[in-house]
């Protein structure tokens, strides 16, 4: 049995899936990309068992195939080779398969493809249609705040809420939340906690499309489908926290700011701060906002001052620098509002201006105690 397909295409679809290969898996048929050919298009799956990714192509074939081959020695092959047609001939006893570039020969082992895992069967869906670029920005706006606690499986992932006129994404680790919304795009009312690795994988792929994305979801697992791509992840289960209960409502004192200048302020003065904390200290009072950092245990200390606007008393308040820049970085507005009630509270940020009027962005920050 023989196909032909070109190099750098083959290239580009096995590249999209080498994200859901592990590098250690339980069963051997997960170290192979499925490849099923029918009507001369050709199938391409991965699996970890919980995330399974497939994408589709055209080749040139006069039969139907099914086998797995070994992902890494055929992404390696691939990468190495300049564009060219690719004769695949299968031996459908052995599933022995060589590959016949211009100037050469490979051959590699396969594997049967009715070992390889399938996608679960999605019963009973509700679905949302929403675009890839929306769907790309709100996971870029919260992923970064999820947490990594195996501990509390529910905060490694992003908590999907669907409402009739909005869909709203949130991620926290306990020490920042960010809640970002969409405004005019809904469905029936529904939510679920979506793991990080799908959400990487997708994050990676949907920056560079411009298409609709269909997203149909059970209790236990959620379906993508886009352009050519179709993945699958189980949701992680149990009750995602009451995260609306830990957002401050009256937060009388607030600091406007340019983003970047107060951005590069944080980074430049977080190198003299503690390595274990990573404090920085905010002093607020009239039209000044001084910045500043000291690690004792080695005598070193920075401090800059930066021009903002800001309403409400003097104030001094510590927050994790690394969490600092992480939101700072993940925003777009040219300036931004950090609002608070206290030192000992919660410290909003928000964008003064809005790249689009459908959508909120919060993001929340817990401070750390001040070295007296």
């Amino acid at each position: 049995m023989k196909f032909i397909v070109t190099s750098t295409a083959l290239l580009k679809q096995v590249q999209l899936l080498s994200g859901v290969l592990n590098s250690s898996n339980t069963l051997p048929i997960l170290d192979n990309f499925l490849f099923e050919i029918r009507n001369k298009e050709l199938t391409i799956s991965a699996s970890d068992l919980e995330t399974s990714m497939t994408t589709r192509m055209a080749v040139e074939s006069k039969e139907d195939a099914l086998i797995a081959l070994p992902a890494r020695l055929l992404l390696d092959t691939l990468k190495n080779l300049p564009e060219q047609p690719l004769t695949f001939t299968i031996d459908q006893k052995s599933l022995a398969t060589e590959i016949t570039s211009e100037n050469g020969k490979f051959k590699l082992n396969g594997q049967n493809g009715e070992e390889f895992p399938r996608m679960p069967a999605m019963d009973e869906t509700r679905d949302l249609n929403i675009s890839s670029d929306i769907l790309s920005r709100a996971i870029n706006k919260t992923l970064f705040a999820a947490g990594n606690d195996d501990m509390r499986p529910t905060m490694s992932g992003v908590f999907f809420e669907i409402h009739p006129d909005h869909v709203r994404l949130v991620a926290t680790d306990a020490h920042k939340l960010v809640r970002y919304s969409w405004k005019g795009i809904g469905g029936e009312s529904a939510s679920f906690i979506m793991p990080r690795k799908p959400l990487n994988l997708l994050k990676g792929i949907l920056s560079s499309l411009k298409t609709d994305v269909r997203i149909e979801y059970t209790d236990q697992n959620a379906l993508f489908t886009f352009d050519h791509v179709t993945m699958s992840c189980r949701l992680i289960e149990g009750k995602y926290p009451s995260y609306e209960a830990v957002i401050p409502k009256e937060n009388p004192f607030r600091l406007s700011a340019d983003r970047l200048d107060l951005l590069g302020s944080i980074r430049r003065v977080s190198i003299y701060a503690n390595k274990t904390t990573h404090q920085v200290r905010l002093k607020m009072g009239g039209s000044e906002l001084t910045v500043s950092a000291e690690d004792l245990d080695f005598a070193n200390e920075a401090q800059e001052r930066l021009t903002c606007s800001y309403a409400g008393d003097d104030m001094e308040i510590g927050f994790n620098s690394r969490f600092l820049q992480d939101m700072l970085s993940n925003m777009d507005s040219e300036n931004i509002n950090l609002e608070m009630s206290a030192p000992n509270r919660a410290g909003i940020i928000t964008p003064v201006e809005k790249d689009h009027d459908n959508e909120d962005v919060l993001m929340l920050v817990m401070p750390v105690m001040l070295n007296s």
